[in-house]
């Protein structure tokens, strides 16, 4: 096992933990396990504004990209009680954007799971130069531009994409994930 690899694992680990211990005394609430649902707002994962609601304007193009989680605005909950619920978000510049990718992007914010489809690590690099999100655990490299696409390393598919829209000068889900998030092996979704 390469260091990279390890210290890939070790992230991941502490990714999941997290996600695990939030907000423990309301773990049963169902709303919390959900998938992002339509209308739902995006809040920031971590931070100096973890828990705050995610604007338009707070997003720079050209990234870096950052993890954020679906918030439910009627029960004033984030939706942080499965890490397969973990969202990627990033703004790019909209006349990058391939066509299909342009129809579920919202002033150039694009959102994806961020569970790797390989193994189900967090994706939680941001590859500069290239402006590709890169997975730390095995390298897999996915291309937020032409969504999520795949090009480099094992991961087996895109990274599924969570549609966005701007209403009333808010940045809301505008509906479910295209695809099952999570891994090839995992049958989770």
């Amino acid at each position: 096992m390469t260091r990279r690899a390890a210290l890939g694992g070790c992230a991941a680990a502490a990714v999941a933990g997290l996600s695990r211990a939030s907000h423990a005394d309301d773990a049963d609430d169902p709303a919390r396990a959900a998938r992002p649902q339509k209308g739902d707002l995006l809040v920031y994962f971590d931070g100096d504004h973890e828990g705050q609601v995610i604007k338009p304007a707070d997003l720079k193009a050209g990234g870096p990209s950052f993890l954020a989680w679906a918030y439910d605005p009627q029960k004033k909950l984030p939706r942080d009680g499965s890490r397969l619920n973990m969202v990627l978000m990033v703004r790019l510049d909209p006349a990058a954007i391939k066509p299909d990718e342009a129809s579920r992007a919202a002033e150039g914010i694009v959102a994806y799971s961020a569970i790797c489809t390989h193994q189900q690590c967090p994706v939680t690099d941001w590859l500069t130069d290239s402006k590709d999100l890169r997975c730390p655990c095995h390298q897999s490299v996915y291309d937020p531009r032409d969504g999520a696409k795949v090009v480099g390393g094992p991961a087996p598919r895109p990274l599924p994409a969570l549609p966005l829209v701007i209403a009333g000068g808010e940045l809301q889900v505008a509906g479910p994930f295209t695809e099952r998030v999570g891994g090839e092996k995992s049958g989770v979704g």
